[in-house]
């Protein structure tokens, strides 16, 4: 799997950092104190700003020359003769590379600034760490992980780290998101809790104002409040239900189904005609279920807890992506985040009918 992380060539250091545990790509700088949001701007190779910047067009001989020219002298020589309204590119100031294609109203989000929201709901002695942090492509993606103090317990020994990830590009194609999660990025914990349609996770436009942004920054502290007492609630009930294998292997199809046309297969028990691609999938997740060691205890060995947590195991720990990039927008926006919902919706189900919510 390709990790996308962004190499600077100035630094010749990949943008990342991770506190005392190696991430899986074995890249970027391993540290064995939680640092401040100073601190972590460096280690995680953030420290560059980015700037708006008009564009320009040049007429049509002048491209022409322009494309088969290839030298430094040439470009610093070309003058360009109109300029885009309403567009503008975003570039890194230490590489000058370019970022992305924006909007007039677009508002840069400098790095220090998205670390400011961090700091905002950090201070106080509310015990958050900075445990995470880095750049993807050429440094148009950034994300920030932050550790909350406190655990979901799940029985005894089930102990289930949360964290705030905040996510913010400079490229245009996307808000910034904060969202509460036990998903530590990079590492191999097992469940994604931003549930019940994104109630986890707040987005903020490019294009709010700095009041706005802070404020609803330390909006998502309260809310991961609540949702940590809510999950922990919901996980201890769904480690007292169980469920049996073929019961098990039916809420996976139904969590893992990619369209109507799958479903109603299922619906129908057209088992026979569903694609072995689905099945291949079906079984991945499966044997997950039955073989993982996290699935071994008390609270996750034939429980709906385990079932749960068999569908969003797989997406963390076993399915294969092109790259961070793709892990993080599956997980925090995309099929991973459906699929889980769609796992946490049929548990819910099941507690309250039982096996005829699988049918």
């Amino acid at each position: 799997m390709s990790h996308n992380l962004n190499y600077n060539s100035n630094t010749k250091a990949h943008s990342f950092f991770s506190v005392k545990e190696k991430a899986w790509h074995n890249l970027g700088k391993i540290i064995e104190h939680y640092p401040t949001s100073s601190e972590a701007i460096v280690y995680a190779g953030l420290n560059f700003e980015v700037e708006k910047r008009p564009l320009f067009t040049c007429d049509s001989e002048n491209f022409a020359v322009f494309n088969d020219v290839e030298t430094d002298e040439y470009m610093n020589s070309f003058e360009p003769n109109i300029i885009v309204p309403d567009f503008f590119s975003t570039m890194r100031t230490d590489t000058d590379e370019v970022l992305g294609l924006v909007g007039k109203d677009y508002q840069v989000v400098q790095n220090t600034e998205a670390f400011g929201f961090f700091d905002s709901i950090v201070g106080g002695g509310t015990g958050i760490k900075y445990e995470t942090a880095g750049c993807l492509g050429r440094g148009q993606v950034i994300f920030i992980t932050a550790k909350l103090p406190d655990f979901i317990r799940v029985g005894r020994e089930d102990l289930i780290e949360q964290y705030l990830f905040l996510t913010s590009s400079h490229d245009g194609s996307g808000s910034i998101s904060i969202a509460f999660t036990p998903v530590r990025i990079c590492c191999a914990n097992t469940l994604n809790a931003a549930l019940k349609h994104n109630s986890g996770c707040i987005k903020i436009r490019h294009t709010a104002s700095a009041a706005d942004k802070l404020k609803q920054a330390q909006m998502m502290l309260g809310i991961s409040n609540s949702l940590s007492i809510e999950m922990e609630a919901i996980y201890n009930r769904w480690s007292h239900v169980r469920i049996s294998d073929p019961e098990l292997k039916r809420l996976i199809q139904l969590a893992m189904v990619p369209n109507r046309e799958t479903l109603e297969k299922l619906r129908n028990f057209q088992e026979d005609e569903l694609s072995t691609q689905f099945n291949n999938i079906v079984e991945n997740v499966y044997e997950y279920a039955m073989a993982s060691p996290t699935q071994q205890m008390d609270t996750t060995r034939g429980t709906l807890f385990g079932a749960y947590n068999s569908v969003t195991g797989y997406f963390q720990n076993v399915r294969n992506y092109k790259d961070d990039e793709s892990k993080f927008k599956s997980i925090m926006s995309g099929t991973a985040l459906t699929r889980t919902q769609t796992a946490f919706d049929l548990c819910m189900d099941f507690t309250k009918t039982g096996a005829s919510a699988l049918n």
